[in-house]
């Protein structure tokens, strides 16, 4: 793993960077609120091992549960910028997000995020992404009749049955509100919470799986099946 310094306006951010040689598929993290991406690095590596360039932006912590317009637009602005230097000619991005990261990714896929009545977040959509793989995902940004109709991409979705900040209804909700329900798959773990698909917890945090690094092992695979 190495890391990159890209620009955006007057600001710079960091990127981690693990490319494999000659890849045809570009990985795109999107992080959490926790904002530092190498607190999933069993499911980084395991994409990069697999054959996958694998490239995961940092961020300031969220330093409140309500994310304002701003930090939304940021976040956008600077998933997309990372994939400026690593899109070739026929590459195939995959976008696999946690938490806030996952919504992101469906705003830069289409859809239409909303902060309440009247407070669409302008988001452009990347046109780039070509399928998502989703953790944990807040889909209240999208309840809003026709919010996710522009959203095409083929989507797994993963969720812990004992996740209390984005529970399985919320993902549940997502399937019946696309287009295309047949696009989206859901996969609802037994025991996981929230920050179960992290390696490191947020401090303070207690880890409901018995069989934490298991389940993550598992899961790595699983994504790296969706995503090649």
């Amino acid at each position: 793993m190495r890391e990159q310094t890209l620009i955006d306006g007057s600001e710079s951010f960091t990127v981690s960077v693990r490319e494999s040689q000659k890849p045809s598929i570009l990985v795109l993290f999107a992080v959490g609120g926790g904002g530092n991406p190498e607190r999933h690095v069993t499911l980084l590596e395991s994409l990069a091992q697999s054959g996958c360039t694998v490239v995961a932006p940092h961020f300031q912590r969220l330093a409140s549960l309500t994310i304002t317009e701003e930090e939304l637009m940021l976040r956008a602005r600077r998933l997309s910028l990372t994939l400026d230097p690593f899109v070739k000619p026929g590459t195939i991005v995959v976008g696999i997000g946690h938490s806030i990261g996952a919504a992101m990714l469906i705003a830069l896929a289409g859809g239409q995020m909303w902060l309440g009545p009247g407070r669409r977040v302008n988001i452009s959509a990347d046109t780039r992404l070509n399928r998502l793989a989703l953790l944990a995902t807040p889909t209240g940004f999208f309840q809003v009749p026709g919010a996710l109709d522009t959203v095409k991409s083929p989507i797994t979705i993963w969720v812990g049955s004992e996740d209390d900040i984005t529970p399985p209804s919320q993902s549940e909700w997502f399937i019946q509100a696309m287009p295309d329900s047949q696009a989206v798959d859901i996969h609802v773990v037994a025991g996981a919470g929230h920050f179960s698909f992290m390696d490191q917890m947020p401090p303070g945090v207690v880890e409901p799986l018995k069989n934490k690094q298991s389940f993550l092992q598992a899961l790595s695979g699983e994504l790296c099946k969706f995503v090649k």
